[in-house]
């Protein structure tokens, strides 16, 4: 539980609820998304991209949480892009509906997700990155032990454009890789 929110990973269940968290918070959310079709704020479209999710989870490549208050969903993060072998590195991306930001919760999950990622995933870091102007979430990676490593220009198509964006690193621990 993180400030009465439980995180859990994501299922078919939770299409619903999401459509309506992200139908909630799309003009919140739009300065820092890619925009999206109309489709993505339905159930069918929530259906869709969560098979998409799961199905990249059991190919080991991400793993996908919800964040639940009671049955609402209030929140999303994402371990992606893992790689193992001698690389052993994910990114993570999330977000926190508006009425809940600021209040620790996207803190508490990014700890959580680092702890998984070191513990059960054995990865030795997690990168992020956010657009230039977005402080709080960069305050948010501090906050978790991330530390800045630079600037990648025009990285991501956000709100209609290629945006500059920050990225961030939090070394997990500096054990070598298991040895096949």
């Amino acid at each position: 539980m993180i400030n009465g929110v439980e995180m859990r990973g994501v299922t078919m269940d939770d299409a619903a609820g999401l459509a309506g968290a992200l139908a909630r918070n799309r003009e919140y959310m739009a300065p820092f998304e890619p925009r999206r079709p109309e489709e993505y704020y339905t159930e069918a479209g929530q259906r869709e991209r969560i098979a998409a999710l799961l199905a990249d989870r059991d190919g080991g490549r991400l793993l996908p949480f919800v964040l639940v208050a009671g049955d609402t969903p209030v929140g999303v993060i994402n371990l992606g892009g893992i790689a193992l072998g001698p690389f052993r590195s994910g990114g993570v991306g999330y977000w926190v509906d508006r009425a809940r930001a600021g209040k620790g919760l996207a803190t508490a999950a990014l700890e959580e997700v680092c702890r998984i990622a070191r513990d059960e995933v054995g990865l030795h870091r997690i990168e992020a990155g956010t657009l230039v102007d977005n402080v709080a979430s960069q305050r948010v990676l501090a906050k978790a032990g991330f530390e800045p490593i630079g600037l990648a220009p025009r990285y991501l198509h956000i709100d209609g454009a290629w945006r500059d964006h920050r990225l961030f690193q939090r070394l997990l621990h500096d054990n070598p890789p298991d040895t096949p």
